[in-house]
């Protein structure tokens, strides 16, 4: 029995130019690394290989204080607002392999909060970038400090590094754990509450 595909229609958009050189240099790379280019397994990878990479580090494209701001709103709340369990798909710029886990985002308002949404965009937009968490972590802060001006920010990844799961020491059970505090954050009641808020479970 025939299957009728037809009505399936996918749409995306990129680069010309951009998807062009790199389907190139992907296709060179193919070449170098003993490949038959030509067979059909191979023959468009050059091409999804450069609309992926595109679209993985699309937040050099991104402006996430612009994201912040697009929807601030005035409120007088003073209490801790936390995002948590924020899913990363970012790249290592060592090796450009993956390192995925999840960020959990607190700040405290000073006059003004954000889209809960918003907070979860800005994390994507430094992460879709070549990066190390460590500078990641610190990224999501001074975000959200410089647009939201709040009484503090806290920022807590953790994640695992295909870096060192499918080559070098090859720990595939290994964690990495980075943070970054500021303003109320810094008093150790207040942190203490944020690390036992983003350790519980809902039930």
């Amino acid at each position: 029995m025939d299957l009728d595909t037809s009505f399936y229609y996918k749409e995306e958009h990129y680069d010309c130019e951009r998807t062009e050189k790199l389907s190139y240099h992907y296709h060179e790379i193919l070449k170098l690394l003993g490949e038959d280019t030509e067979r059909e397994g191979l023959v468009k990878t050059p091409e999804r290989v450069a609309k992926a990479m595109q679209f993985m580090t699309q937040g050099y494209r991104l402006n996430p204080e612009e994201i912040l701001k697009s929807a601030l709103f005035k409120e007088d709340y003073r209490q801790m607002v936390i995002v948590k369990d924020i899913e990363i798909y970012s790249m290592c710029e060592h090796h450009m392999l993956p390192f995925v886990g999840r960020a959990h985002v607190a700040y405290i308002p000073n006059g003004y909060i954000t889209g809960l949404s918003k907070i979860a965009r800005v994390v994507d937009a430094y992460a879709r970038r070549l990066q190390v968490q460590e500078r990641l972590t610190q990224q999501i802060k001074d975000c959200l400090e410089n647009t939201l001006h709040p009484l503090g920010v806290a920022v807590v990844i953790e994640a695992q590094h295909y870096c060192m799961m499918m080559r070098g020491v090859q720990k595939q059970n290994s964690v990495t754990t980075t943070s970054d505090f500021s303003g109320g954050f810094n008093k150790l009641a207040t942190r203490e509450e944020f690390i036992r808020l983003i350790s519980a479970k809902l039930r």
